[in-house]
């Protein structure tokens, strides 16, 4: 940092202080805090928004769906090896595997894919925006404690003028050149920031759409192929008779002559 902008930093922290203790006169603008504070708002938000989001496309590939259905291969793998090759239940476990390692391989190459396009990269994009027009606002918040600074240099000459009479005129233009700036960045931000946040639900909202559908979409198509598995099974059974002969079987397995040996 150059020695004039280390001077220009510390005049301006000194106005900064001298306005918050109210010895310095504060230009304030209500409509545009307000609009500063909603945006704000906003920003941290969408700060949040995508941060969880990278946090949910992690969880589906290291927690969710992804390890859900390679959980479900695993399981179908062993369940594999219960059976005989001329069982009939092997053959249904043989095609189980078969659609649950259909069902991952379009976790893998759908869902993520699909989130990742329509959701993550959108917000992404959408967050980036956000420093800079954070960097527009400390710009013009700059541009006020300038233009305070010069006010009150103004003041006091008024107050007390100077034996050098050019001084209260460069003064004067010095100040007004710093209000025109100011007031110019000012007007813009004010008209503009409401436009940003007001544009989040058309943006936003079509991500939102695609979780919920891209979800709904696994789900249907998760459904519909291990439905095409219950014309290989035995009709369904009250939980109470698929209880009976669980116990069934296991009395049976009681009365075998080595569960008394001791």
């Amino acid at each position: 940092m150059s020695w004039s902008g280390f001077k220009k930093n510390l005049n301006r922290a000194t106005t900064s202080v001298l306005s918050k203790t109210g010895s310095l006169d504060r230009t304030s603008d209500r409509e545009f805090e307000e609009e500063e504070r909603r945006f704000k708002s906003l920003d941290q938000k969408v700060e949040r928004l995508h941060k969880e989001a990278v946090g949910y496309s992690q969880s589906v590939k290291s927690k969710g769906v992804l390890n859900m259905t390679g959980s479900q291969l695993k399981i179908a793998s062993t369940i594999d090896q219960f059976y005989d090759d001329g069982a009939p239940m092997g053959v249904y476990g043989v095609k189980y595997k078969e659609a649950v390692g259909r069902l991952e391989q379009q976790a893998q190459d759908e869902l993520d894919a699909s989130y990742r396009t329509a959701v993550l990269e959108p917000i992404g994009r959408y967050a980036s925006y956000f420093p800079e027009i954070n960097e527009a606002t400390r710009r013009r918040n700059k541009k006020l404690l300038d233009y305070d600074a010069a006010r009150s240099k103004v003041r006091k000459l008024v107050e007390k003028p100077s034996e050098d009479s050019t001084r209260l005129p460069r003064a004067e233009h010095e100040a007004n050149a710093l209000r025109e700036a100011y007031e110019t960045m000012n007007a813009q931000l004010t008209s503009e920031l409401p436009k940003i946040v007001d544009a989040r639900v058309a943006y936003l909202d079509p991500s939102f759409e695609a979780v919920v559908k891209s979800q709904l979409s696994f789900a249907q198509d998760a459904h519909n192929t291990l439905e095409g598995l219950r014309q290989f099974f035995p009709p369904e059974t009250e939980g109470y008779e698929l209880e009976a002969a669980a116990d069934g079987i296991l009395q049976q397995m009681r009365e075998l002559s080595i569960c008394g040996l001791a």
